[in-house]
């Protein structure tokens, strides 16, 4: 039995005529590979919650030749079951060898027995059916075109240098900066112990005092280890390192990439409180330090794979009349009178005979 015909019924990836993967995606701002090990605002975090999770349960391991599933006519063993599995795209195969399994051996069940239930009604033999059988047949080879395509793909010197160029400025910019973090009713820190609660606006004013006093002459780094609320930062003088574009909250990260080095923020609104932000320095990675994350980029073997099969497409005939958009009805024509549309019969009421007054009766002679 051809189990990978049956399975496009079911299998996600088979979606009927997809002859192109989905376009790619944007990268995100930051990508993770480029991410530096500075540190993000410090917010202690409750115990536990960077624990491990748990194991997911595995499933239960079988000899291969075992039955495992029984559908109408079709027994398979374990080996056939993850044959089968072997058999879709990869992006399919750990969900249903892992918790996905028995979802998977439903659709199975389903499958088999409402084939062979189309197969005694003689569906099998019709036309249409036989049409949709080719069909599938050929998005299968589809499937596997592109598969293999992309497993011969990659991205070469050039494409890199130029998706460096028109990034470089956004994704691997990094800003060295300072902060002293005033905390505010509501914070998503906790209340060091012993300290006030402030309100927003007793925050703010504490914020904006710091402020002056750094302006007045007062050291940065200082002030950040007596009166910052960030304790991870705080002994560090507010040192934040260098970070990229995204790593902070995006009220902190717009206030930051804005200021020339040297500059110091007015306060600045996040879920922690109020920031005082000095910016020492902006830089931009390298090409040669990012280079081996952007060759490896799936958006870019993406977009290739996608040109490639494009281009694959782009010599097939269409008839212009064949294809050509239908055009708009003519405003003010009836239906039967626009252009291209099909004429339509109507039957003409017959007309009423108009009642013939009855003559007088004759008057009664005398």
């Amino acid at each position: 039995m051809n189990f990978l015909r049956n399975l496009l019924i079911i299998a996600p990836a088979a979606c009927l005529l997809a002859q192109t993967p989905p376009a790619p995606t944007p990268a995100p701002a930051t990508p993770p590979a480029a991410a530096p090990a500075a540190p993000k605002l410090a917010t202690p975090i409750p115990p536990g919650l960077l624990s491990p999770a748990p194991a997911p349960s595995q499933p239960a391991v079988v000899p291969p030749d075992r039955v495992v599933l029984k559908a109408g006519p079709v027994t398979l063993t374990a080996a056939q079951f993850d044959e089968i599995i072997d058999s879709l795209p990869a992006m399919y195969q750990g969900r249903f060898r892992g918790p996905g399994r028995k979802q998977f051996a439903d659709s199975l069940v389903r499958l088999y027995i409402l084939s062979e239930e189309g197969r005694r009604r003689k569906l099998d033999e019709t036309k249409a059916y036989k049409i949709q059988a080719q069909l599938n047949d050929d998005q299968v080879l589809v499937n596997m075109v592109a598969e293999d395509i992309k497993a011969h793909t990659t991205v070469d010197e050039a494409d890199a240098r130029k998706y460096y160029d028109e990034h470089a400025n956004k994704e691997y910019e990094l800003v060295t900066a300072r902060h002293i973090l005033i905390r505010a009713k509501g914070s998503q820190i906790p209340l060091k112990p012993g300290a006030k609660e402030l309100t927003e606006e007793e925050a703010l004013a504490k914020a904006n005092d710091l402020r002056k006093r750094i302006l007045a002459g007062e050291d940065f780094a200082a002030l950040a280890k007596a009166e910052s609320d960030d304790a991870k930062t705080a002994v560090e003088g507010g040192s934040l390192g260098a970070f990229p574009r995204g790593r902070m909250v995006p009220s902190f990260d717009e206030a930051a990439f804005k200021l020339k080095p040297g500059e110091l923020s007015e306060p600045v609104k996040s879920p922690y409180g109020y920031h005082i932000i000095k910016v020492e320095a902006h830089t931009t990675k390298t090409f040669d330090e990012v280079r081996a994350q952007i060759l490896a980029m799936p958006m870019l073997i993406q977009a290739k794979v996608q040109k490639t099969l494009e281009d694959m497409t782009k010599d097939a005939f269409y008839d212009p009349e064949f294809f050509a958009a239908p055009k708009p009805p003519v405003p003010g024509l009836p239906t039967a009178a626009r252009p291209g549309a099909p004429p339509t019969l109507s039957v003409q009421p017959v007309p009423a005979k108009p009642a013939v007054p009855a003559a007088p009766a004759a008057a009664p002679q005398k």
